[in-house]
């Protein structure tokens, strides 16, 4: 477990809630000027500069406090630095729900030591919802505390998930889907990563899984569903990855994992046999 204080974290916490907040003003001031039916092209433009200048404001607010700080994110990749915290940041998770004058997008943040996040915010401006956590101090939501749902079997498990943009991997999703959908009480397919993994940490779902995600991804809202007492990792043991994240209460978590792990989650190819 990391070695910093309890002091040392609500001080990273308090200014990637200070960053969260003040990025998510400017993007949801600017969401409201992109037209989708404008043109073809112009509207990802408009998306993709808000997601620089977002993310550039963060670094800028972290830095300016923290000078020697790396950062990894979305848009600017891995800055490195001398300091002790890395900052990951992505600065509109659920772009296309954004683009889309859609609500479930956030601004993600998280604050990791030797390897590990010890805080991290995630801010749901279209929601007025700001979720937060440092690492063995619990999970909240608007300062009030959160708790996962307790575990219930798989067959009455609500379900959040996403899929990629690549047609091979999407293919592959949806096959694997063909065989949890029967075995779960629903599906629900939201649109960004960080808030599917903090409502998970509201209760609002019994679990989730997901291929294809980034650190920025899952950074701050894995530890805000760890924090509220999911369990939250990859297959066979492995931490959250790229190749599959799930989250879940812990007996959920296992009966999740096991139904998912021959099916070929984690790959873009059909499961063999």
């Amino acid at each position: 477990m990391s070695t910093t204080s309890a002091q040392d974290r609500a001080g990273l916490l308090a200014l990637a809630v200070e960053a969260a907040q003040e990025g998510g003003r400017v993007a949801a001031e600017g969401q409201s000027g992109i037209g989708v039916l404008d043109t073809k092209s112009s509207p990802t433009d408009v998306v993709t500069e808000m997601d620089r200048s977002v993310e550039e404001l963060i670094r800028k607010r972290i830095h300016a406090v923290r000078p020697g700080d790396p950062v990894l994110g979305e848009e600017g990749g891995d800055e490195a630095g001398e300091g002790a915290v890395r900052w990951i940041v992505d600065p509109i998770d659920g772009t296309v729900n954004y683009l889309y004058g859609r609500g479930e997008w956030a601004v993600s943040i998280a604050a990791e030591v030797g390897g590990e996040v010890v805080a991290g915010a995630v801010a749901v401006p279209a929601r007025g919802d700001l979720y937060t956590a440092v690492l063995g101090g619990g999970a909240f939501c608007n300062g009030e505390p959160v708790r996962a749902a307790a575990a219930v079997p798989l067959e009455l498990a609500l379900v959040a998930t996403g899929f990629g943009y690549g047609s091979q991997r999407r293919a592959q999703q949806a096959e694997v889907l063909r065989t949890v959908l029967p075995r779960i009480r629903d599906i629900r397919r939201g649109g960004s990563a960080a808030v599917d993994l903090c409502e998970l940490a509201q209760g609002r779902s019994n679990a989730y899984y997901e291929r294809g995600l980034n650190p920025w991804d899952w950074g701050a809202a894995a530890l805000i569903a760890q924090e509220a007492g999911a369990r939250v990792g990859g297959l066979h043991g492995a931490p959250p990855n790229p190749d599959l994240i799930i989250a879940a209460a812990p007996e959920l978590f296992a009966e999740l994992h096991d139904l998912l792990a021959p099916l070929g989650a984690d790959t873009d190819a059909p499961a063999a046999g």
